[in-house]
């Protein structure tokens, strides 16, 4: 007779191989009708219930050239397909970039969903799982913990040790223990800081007028609002040389982190807004087209499909102009913190000796947002060239 535990272990292992056989089914199961649509999509007139007999005309426009890293191949012939990698290109751009981590967690749960492009499709809609995750972002602990990670990132052990150390012990923390550092233990720390450099006189900082003077061209024209208002807040009716000293130490680092930050949801926010538009127009042209097949009036329906195209095209027009202004301020901040990190090089002043390698760091992601920047207009160029054919060719 067996072991009692030789049995145990048998049926335990045979449920577990079970088990794991219903799930492989079930999800080639999913993915199979959801390949199976896909492919009856291609064939079926929008709304008219029947087999198209001619291709859509965007699919006889020309595919579009490489973007951004992306082969032309990856473009599907029919509408839904170019639609749809421009959607999974979007998502996984997002899930790979800076934006906080509940929207970058989403978006890779988006990308491995067994339902694939529809998963992706319901994630950038309206309501979707984008705006529940920026939701999530705008919550007060996601938002202490934010802060805790930007104090850390922006104030150096070297100018800041007290504020360093006492945002390092709340991250690793509890939620509470978040909190408490942003409602009173930061200012707290910063106060000891202050206290401490002010009674070290190796460590105290001269301020001298070419250093003030620099900072009120900050307050005036640094390209980052965020920077010009920490420029603004060290120079303010009151404020000595320690305000100014800690213009340099973290408040500079701090606002250019804020701007930066700043950049990334709004150009990510204005990209899901435009594709929600594109949605919409493809859908609409689509329908159009579809409609020519069998309508009484068809040059009337062929008029009303191309103007529906392009209206495509003038939407992907206005994304391109959009984003080659995206490009620019991108490429403004990147050549100004160039500068500010050759300066920083250069200075024997001690005040600059902690800005050369963050603001190295900033040119760096700067250049990197101009480059997503051009990558997103030549989309959208080829978006309106695409559309603007299929306009052409629908409408004879």
């Amino acid at each position: 007779m067996e072991p009692a535990w030789r049995i145990v272990f048998f049926f335990s292992f045979l449920l577990c191989v079970t088990c794991r056989t219903f799930r492989f089914l079930e999800e080639f199961s999913v993915s199979r009708k959801w390949w199976v649509a896909q492919a009856l999509t291609v064939g079926v007139l929008a709304g008219a219930g029947g087999v198209a007999s001619v291709a859509p005309a965007w699919a006889q426009a020309p595919a579009p050239a490489a973007v951004a890293g992306q082969s032309s191949d990856q473009f599907s012939d029919e509408p839904s397909g170019i639609e749809a990698a421009q959607a999974r290109e979007r998502v996984r751009a997002i899930a790979m970039s800076y934006l906080p981590a509940e929207i970058r967690v989403s978006a890779w749960n988006a990308l491995r969903n067994v339902r694939g492009d529809a998963a992706i499709a319901e994630w950038l809609a309206p309501g979707g799982g984008f705006d529940l995750a920026k939701q999530r972002a705008s919550g007060t602990r996601a938002r202490n913990k934010a802060f805790c990670e930007r104090v850390v990132r922006t104030h150096t052990r070297e100018f800041s040790p007290a504020v360093r150390d006492a945002a390092e012990r709340a991250l690793k923390g509890s939620a509470a223990d978040q909190a408490a550092f942003v409602k009173s233990g930061y200012a707290q720390a910063k106060e000891e800081d202050r206290v401490a450099r002010e009674a070290d006189a190796a460590h105290r900082q001269q301020v001298a007028d070419t250093d003030r003077n620099f900072v009120q061209g900050r307050a005036q024209g640094d390209p980052g609002e965020q920077v010009r208002v920490a420029a603004q807040w060290a120079l303010r009716e009151g404020a000595g040389e320690d305000d100014v000293a800690e213009f340099f130490g973290y408040g500079w680092m701090s606002g250019a982190a804020l701007d930066l930050a700043g950049y990334r949801m709004r150009v990510t926010d204005a990209g899901i807004g435009q594709h929600r538009i594109l949605s919409r127009l493809i859908k609409e042209a689509e329908a159009a087209e579809a409609a020519v097949q069998g309508s009484a009036d068809a040059a009337k329906a062929r008029a009303e499909a191309g103007r529906a195209w392009r209206a495509v095209a003038g939407h992907a027009d206005a994304a391109y102009t959009a984003w080659l202004a995206e490009q620019d301020a991108a490429r403004a901040q990147a050549e100004n913190w160039k500068k500010i990190a050759q300066d920083a090089r250069q200075a024997t002043d001690g005040l600059w000796k902690n800005i050369a390698g963050p603001a190295q760091k900033n040119q760096d992601a700067w250049a990197k947002e101009q480059q997503q920047a051009d990558g997103e207009a030549a989309l959208w160029k080829d978006m309106s060239d695409r559309a603007q054919d299929a306009a052409s060719h629908v409408e004879g």
